[in-house]
């Protein structure tokens, strides 16, 4: 699961980042780390300015494929 949560890091979800996910805007202020079956980051709503916990979608998670 480390490996896994380091490749979505790679992939722009790192802290001071913004992403727009699930229709909304948020600041990371965390590395993704597992939570649950699944990954998650800390976030702040940039139109709330909530701090919460934020599920990453499954496409998102799932280990790449390796060419046969």
């Amino acid at each position: 699961m480390v490996e896994i949560c380091d490749q979505i890091k790679q992939r722009g979800y790192a802290p001071s980042k913004v992403v727009r996910i699930y229709g909304e805007e948020f600041e990371i202020l965390s590395d993704p780390f597992p939570e649950d079956e699944g990954v998650a980051i800390r976030v702040r709503s940039r139109r709330t300015s909530k701090i919460r916990v934020l599920q990453l979608p499954a496409a998102l998670v799932q280990k790449p494929r390796r060419a046969a």
